[in-house]
């Protein structure tokens, strides 16, 4: 799991950073043209008048006492009326804006897109807080700026969520990387078949060992037609011939070298993958692959400097004998 550089979303801060770039790219068209558009004299106002309404509501949500769901409502309404009015000023700036250079049509495209996430989260918002809908989790984004940013909940205590992307990560008898991958919205089961093929391909594997994830008793059967061994063990109750194989010396023993993968991942995360500064997909499967880059050329550099005292301490052996 590789994290974005994102702060924690909520549809109300969304919303604040969907109308805060909305009127800083403005800004830079009206400063950078030199133009003169009536009614943005107040560009700094708007800002700190819509983040007052902004932090007025989250703290009125986070906190309990009595008539809190009245109080919800009413702050509610005030910070939506306020981004209606923005949204219709943005518009009308969007169609009457004169587009003189290049410049101005870069800008403007970003201008329509933060006014797209505008619109959606003043809809977001009204529904959750004012209606009271359940928001279905394909009509939201957990980021304005880096989009394919994922909600992964990994069932631990602390964090109990984190946002980015999860990697699957393969490593070999010598603990170096020799496939991963950045997960695009993938279920465990459905990735190790093509992660086999690939590595298939490339290797000969004498044996196979996985998380409990990745259990499903037709891919197990499928993979130990092409691999001797392969563990992965079974999620739920086991019957009398699972139980049996699970306790084999052979299976424990290979259960047992797949624990270093934790290893391997916070070497991972000591090398860099842990928080992404890059920005967009393609900046985070780059800084992804730099990351495993650096991971395997520590470990070779770990392997040879072992080698090189393994060489030394024998030159002092043989030096001592002759003596």
């Amino acid at each position: 799991m590789i994290e974005s550089n994102v702060h924690f979303p909520t549809d109300i801060n969304l919303l604040w950073d969907s109308g805060r770039k909305c009127l800083e790219t403005i800004k830079y068209i009206i400063d950078e043209g030199g133009k003169s558009i009536a009614g943005w004299r107040k560009i700094k106002s708007w800002k700190k008048e819509l983040k007052i309404k902004m932090r007025k509501l989250s703290k009125i949500s986070s906190r309990g006492g009595f008539h809190k769901e009245e109080m919800v409502k009413k702050s509610t309404k005030e910070y939506l009326k306020k981004a209606n009015i923005l949204s219709q000023k943005v518009k009308y700036f969007f169609d009457h804006c004169p587009l003189e250079t290049e410049s101005d049509l870069v800008r403007l495209i970003s201008l329509e897109y933060f006014l797209k996430m505008l619109d959606k989260h003043i809809d977001l918002v009204y529904r959750r807080l004012i209606r009271g809908e359940k928001i279905p989790a394909q009509e939201k984004i957990f980021s304005i700026f880096e989009t394919y940013t994922e909600w992964i909940t990994k069932g631990k205590l602390r964090p109990n969520v984190e946002l980015g992307k999860k990697l699957l990560v393969t490593t070999d008898q010598y603990h170096l990387i020799v496939d991963y991958l950045v997960v695009e919205k993938q279920a465990d089961v459905d990735l190790i078949i093509p992660l086999v093929d690939r590595l298939i391909a490339k290797y000969r594997i004498q044996s196979l060992s996985a998380d409990k994830g990745f259990w499903k008793k037709e891919i197990k059967e499928l993979l130990s037609v092409f691999i001797p061994e392969v563990v992965i063990p079974k999620k739920g109750k086991l019957n009398a011939e699972e139980k049996e194989l699970e306790s084999s010396k052979e299976y424990k023993e290979l259960k047992h070298r797949h624990s270093a993968i934790e290893s391997n991942i916070n070497q991972l995360e000591c090398n860099g993958l842990d928080r992404c500064p890059d920005r967009g997909l393609y900046g985070f499967k780059r800084y992804v692959g730099l990351g495993v880059l650096s991971y395997n050329l520590h470990q070779i550099g770990k392997y040879l400097i072992m080698l090189d005292k393994c060489e030394e301490n024998k030159k002092k052996s043989i030096s001592k004998n002759a003596a």
